[in-house]
């Protein structure tokens, strides 16, 4: 990559260069032409005076040597040709330097042809204001003949730009060779650590030393690495607390049913509850992971159909009151008196508010208390479950949601949370298009508020 990138980048400089050079090269021969050319006609205009002073001179004759002297001053490719009044040709006069100019450029293999000619016929003054000549004046339409001091400037300038050229292709070349390493550099430490990440190195950080798109994906790259090791982080601690959870139940149905085997304890009512109320424990959590691994995927679709909401939280509150009252928690309602219809899944809704009002009540101690208010906007229900429980602590409440998350690991234990339950929480609201906030503080209780829009409720 490196190679293709600089090669990429040099070429790109290479091409705008000579680019650049050619157009400076025609504009530079535009313009030098029309200089040239100016300065040619501005020499013809004073001509007349010049001849005429020749001529007053030399006693009202043409001297041929004046006339010669003058003749080295002509622009190059002009000829004149001095004529009477009476058009008897006086003189032609040349810069005698134009042949020996035309000659040399021609041995350099420059083509120096002239095909295209202007002409001006000029009129010579006498002193007296009389005409004593006439003078045919016949020169290059564009200026193509240049003298030896034109001829070093256009080739001090070609020489400068040569140079310029030169200069600026090694400096782009030396930008390219930059460029190129400091972009390729980054990414080559990236696939390293990238491959480092695939053998289980989620450790593995990359240094951001820039903050463009490069330094951007390494800033991606070191946050993907945060959540692969927090994830593998969660599910070793999952994988522990889901053992735990297994083994809690299964000791106590072993141990119970042993001590029926023994005659130890007898099959009556309330021993066969106490087995009754493990296998429910068992069944809730093989049901969430099911539920929440079903949903994570995507394949989890409610089944839509119009539901009275108030229903639903009175049947989970009059499920779990026998354990509110067995730890003396205070329940205090606010519900409207009319149902509150909206489509939705009764079972998932049912669960949801199951879990959240479960949970309210493992982590609120004894003779602590819960309150759930239901209210019914234009096009929202707010349901709200508070509780004087252990609270969350505030560097916790933006993980909650996650799976196998659990606030208080030790505290979690010994109530038997496997931080699946507000996972699947989040994941029905997801299908109902709902939202949920918490508030919390350690020690005092939290407050879960629940919104589900009511857009679709059939009457």
């Amino acid at each position: 990559m490196r190679r293709k990138l600089f090669l990429s980048t040099f070429a790109v400089i290479l091409v705008t260069l000579a680019l650049s050079m050619l157009s400076v090269n025609l504009v530079f021969k535009r313009q030098f032409t029309t200089y040239v050319t100016k300065t040619t006609e501005s020499s013809i205009s004073q001509l007349p005076e010049r001849l005429s002073s020749i001529y007053t001179n030399n006693g009202n004759h043409w001297d041929q040597v004046s006339l010669e002297e003058m003749s080295h001053y002509l622009p190059m490719g002009t000829q004149i040709t001095l004529k009477t009044p009476e058009d008897k040709i006086i003189t032609i006069l040349n810069n005698p330097m134009a042949e020996m100019m035309q000659k040399s450029m021609m041995g350099m293999g420059m083509n120096y042809s002239i095909d295209e000619w202007k002409t001006q016929t000029l009129t010579i003054k006498g002193p007296q204001g009389n005409t004593i000549a006439k003078a045919e004046v016949r020169y290059p339409s564009n200026a193509r003949l240049l003298n030896p001091d034109d001829i070093s400037f256009v080739t001090a300038v070609y020489r400068s730009l040569l140079l310029a050229g030169l200069v600026a292709l090694i400096i782009g070349l030396l930008l390219s060779l930059w460029t190129s390493n400091r972009l390729v550099k980054p990414l080559r430490h990236l696939t390293y650590a990238v491959k480092r990440v695939g053998l289980g190195h989620l450790d593995e950080k990359v240094l951001i030393s820039s903050h463009d798109e490069v330094g951007e994906l390494a800033n991606a790259f070191n946050s993907m690495a945060d959540d692969l090791k927090s994830q593998e982080n969660l599910r070793r601690q999952f994988t522990v607390d889901i053992v735990h959870e297994l083994r809690t139940p299964l000791t106590s149905l072993q141990s119970y049913i042993e001590a029926f085997q023994d005659g130890v304890l007898p099959p009556n009512e309330e021993n066969l509850s106490a087995l009754s109320e493990e296998i429910d424990r068992l069944v809730s959590l093989s049901s969430d992971l099911k539920d929440l691994n079903i949903a994570e995927i995507g394949k989890l679709h409610p089944q839509l159909q119009p539901v009275n909401l108030l229903s639903i939280i009175e049947k989970v509150i009059h499920n779990l009151s026998p354990l509110i009252q067995e730890k003396k928690i205070e329940l205090t309602t606010k519900l409207p008196p009319e149902s509150v219809m909206l489509l939705a899944d009764e079972r998932l809704l049912t669960r949801l508010f199951y879990n959240l009002i479960h949970n309210a009540y493992k982590y609120t101690e004894k003779e602590g208390s819960i309150k759930v208010e239901l209210l019914s906007h234009n096009k929202f229900a707010e349901i709200s479950i508070e509780d004087t429980g252990i609270g969350i602590p505030e560097d916790d409440l933006s993980f909650i949601f996650e799976r196998f998350y659990r606030a208080e690991k030790s505290r979690a234990r010994e109530t038997g949370g496997t931080g699946i339950g507000l996972a699947l929480v989040k994941q029905i609201l997801l299908l109902h298009n709902g939202t949920i906030d918490v508030k919390s503080t350690v020690g005092k209780g939290t407050t879960f508020t629940v919104s589900l829009p009511l857009e679709k409720v059939q009457n």
